[in-house]
């Protein structure tokens, strides 16, 4: 056996995706000697990226939203500023199915009016929000109770239902408004209305330097959103270790000792500071002799599949004009898949001139047995119901597909029962912190934002 001891005093991060990397950049920043160690052969975590026959397919995550000033400095601070792109204005158009047909969600008071997408009773029922009082167990709350109750049915059902399916590919009937959307909880406790909230809070993100999700900017790279792990990957240099995968971890006197394999070699490295930065069924592993209950919590935290399909097609054959960012679709339209995104029409170099490529999504909290249907005979009914739906003529020119059997984390209810738990874990166990996309936020720049507090953690003990 090849043992390899390292020196102590370090902090090692087990894990490179966008949470672990962002941390891993900003301790060295500081001073902190860190390594990172990923079991994967490339850096990212679900952040994936793919080049084939002249189309470009994000097989993980397709863009972020500059909703934190720390993304703009890190993208100038790793000389991505060429790389970076951000979505085209076209891409502010969203549609919803309804009835088969494509409707623009309304983003302007005037377009609310007009839309056919809510009725008149709806509308009405949407202006007496701010006549609404108050949940008393708001705490344990259901998004999909959370709207009901504030905002009516059918505005769950043909806004709220298909968001959440983008977004978390999750059932709002399953996910706590509390945990998976503190902000639209914030609004109702704190001010006591969506709408008055909304106009009021909008003076303390400019104070923080923060913008809403609503009017942040949707960016990407020139080359796929892998080129922000692998730009943090080349500045860490030889402080990231791929094909590292941890088998277990141990305490130490003061520190940690974790085993790891390289190449089929057994390693060990010492440190005084453990960041998990994998997801929490992972991590459940690997921390299980520290605390039986933590690793309770932590595989509970539910990760659905996710089928992320991949079609191209000449744009003369497409009969929807391709003028916005995609679609989603309501549980109740009853379709195989949850949206698309039309992945050309946003940003650049993702195809020829000729042709036009879309992402779907399928299966998720909404149809969790998608892993276990034949992979040809799902994509072929998906791909027929997308024609329809898209008024397309012929077939596709180029088709791939990527199944996550655990896509991402959800933030249902009792959830907040294990964010308890996690902060009470690193009070127990000081100098190991748990940080990934189940804690803080699933989107990119939550990830970030998450990654930023995790350092305020380490500088301050």
């Amino acid at each position: 056996m090849n043992i390899t001891v390292e020196p102590q005093n370090k902090i090692v991060i087990i894990g490179a995706g966008i949470s672990g990397l962002t941390i891993a950049y900003l301790l060295n920043k500081l001073g902190f000697d860190i390594t990172v160690l990923e079991k994967k052969t490339e850096p990212g975590g679900s952040i994936e990226t793919s080049f084939e026959k002249g189309f470009l397919f994000d097989r993980g995550p397709n863009s972020g939203l500059e909703t934190h000033p720390l993304i703009g400095q890190l993208v100038e601070e790793l000389g991505l500023q060429n790389e970076l792109v951000y979505a085209n204005k076209e891409g502010n158009k969203r549609y919803i199915l309804k009835n088969n047909e494509l409707h623009p969600l309304p983003m302007s008071p005037p377009a609310f009016i007009k839309t056919k997408l809510f009725s008149p009773a709806a509308k009405l029922r949407l202006l007496t929000e701010p006549l609404m009082k108050r949940s008393k167990d708001g705490y344990y709350q259901s998004i999909s109770e959370f709207v009901k109750r504030r905002l009516g049915k059918e505005f769950l059902d043909y806004a709220i239902n298909p968001f959440v399916a983008g977004v978390y590919a999750g059932n709002p009937d399953e996910l706590s408004v509390k945990s998976a959307f503190p902000k639209l909880y914030e609004l109702e406790e704190k001010y006591g209305g969506l709408i008055i909230g909304t106009l009021r809070s909008v003076r303390e993100r400019k104070k923080r330097a923060e913008k809403s999700k609503q009017s942040a900017k949707m960016f990407s790279f020139k080359n796929g959103m892998h080129i922000f792990p692998r730009a943090i990957t080349e500045h860490l240099n030889n402080k990231v270790r791929l094909e590292c995968e941890v088998t277990s971890i141990q305490k130490n006197g003061n520190g940690f000792t974790i085993n790891y394999q390289q190449e089929g070699k057994e390693k060990t490295v010492d440190c005084n500071k453990i960041i998990s930065a994998i997801p929490s069924y992972v991590a459940a592993n690997l921390l299980n002799n520290f605390d039986e209950e933590l690793t309770k919590h932590l595989n509970e935290v539910y990760y659905p599949p996710v089928l992320v399909l991949y079609l191209s097609y000449k744009k003369e054959d497409i009969g929807q004009p391709l003028d916005g960012f995609g679609f989603l679709i309501p549980s109740n339209e009853r379709k195989s898949f949850l949206g698309a995104i039309w992945s050309s029409v946003i940003f650049p170099n993702r195809s020829d001139d000729k042709s036009a490529v879309f992402t779907l999504f399928v299966g998720g909290a909404r149809d969790p047995e998608v892993g276990s249907i034949d992979k040809e005979i799902l994509i072929a009914k998906v791909k027929k119901e997308f024609e329809d739906i898209m008024k397309i003529t012929g077939e596709p020119t180029f088709v791939t597909y990527r199944y996550w059997s655990k896509a991402i984390p959800q933030y249902n209810i009792g959830y907040i029962e294990h964010e308890k738990y996690f902060d009470e874990f690193e009070k127990q166990n000081p100098g190991i912190f748990l940080a990934g996309n189940y804690r803080g936020g699933i989107s990119i720049g939550d990830c970030i934002k998450s990654a930023q507090g995790v350092v305020e953690k380490i500088r301050t003990n």
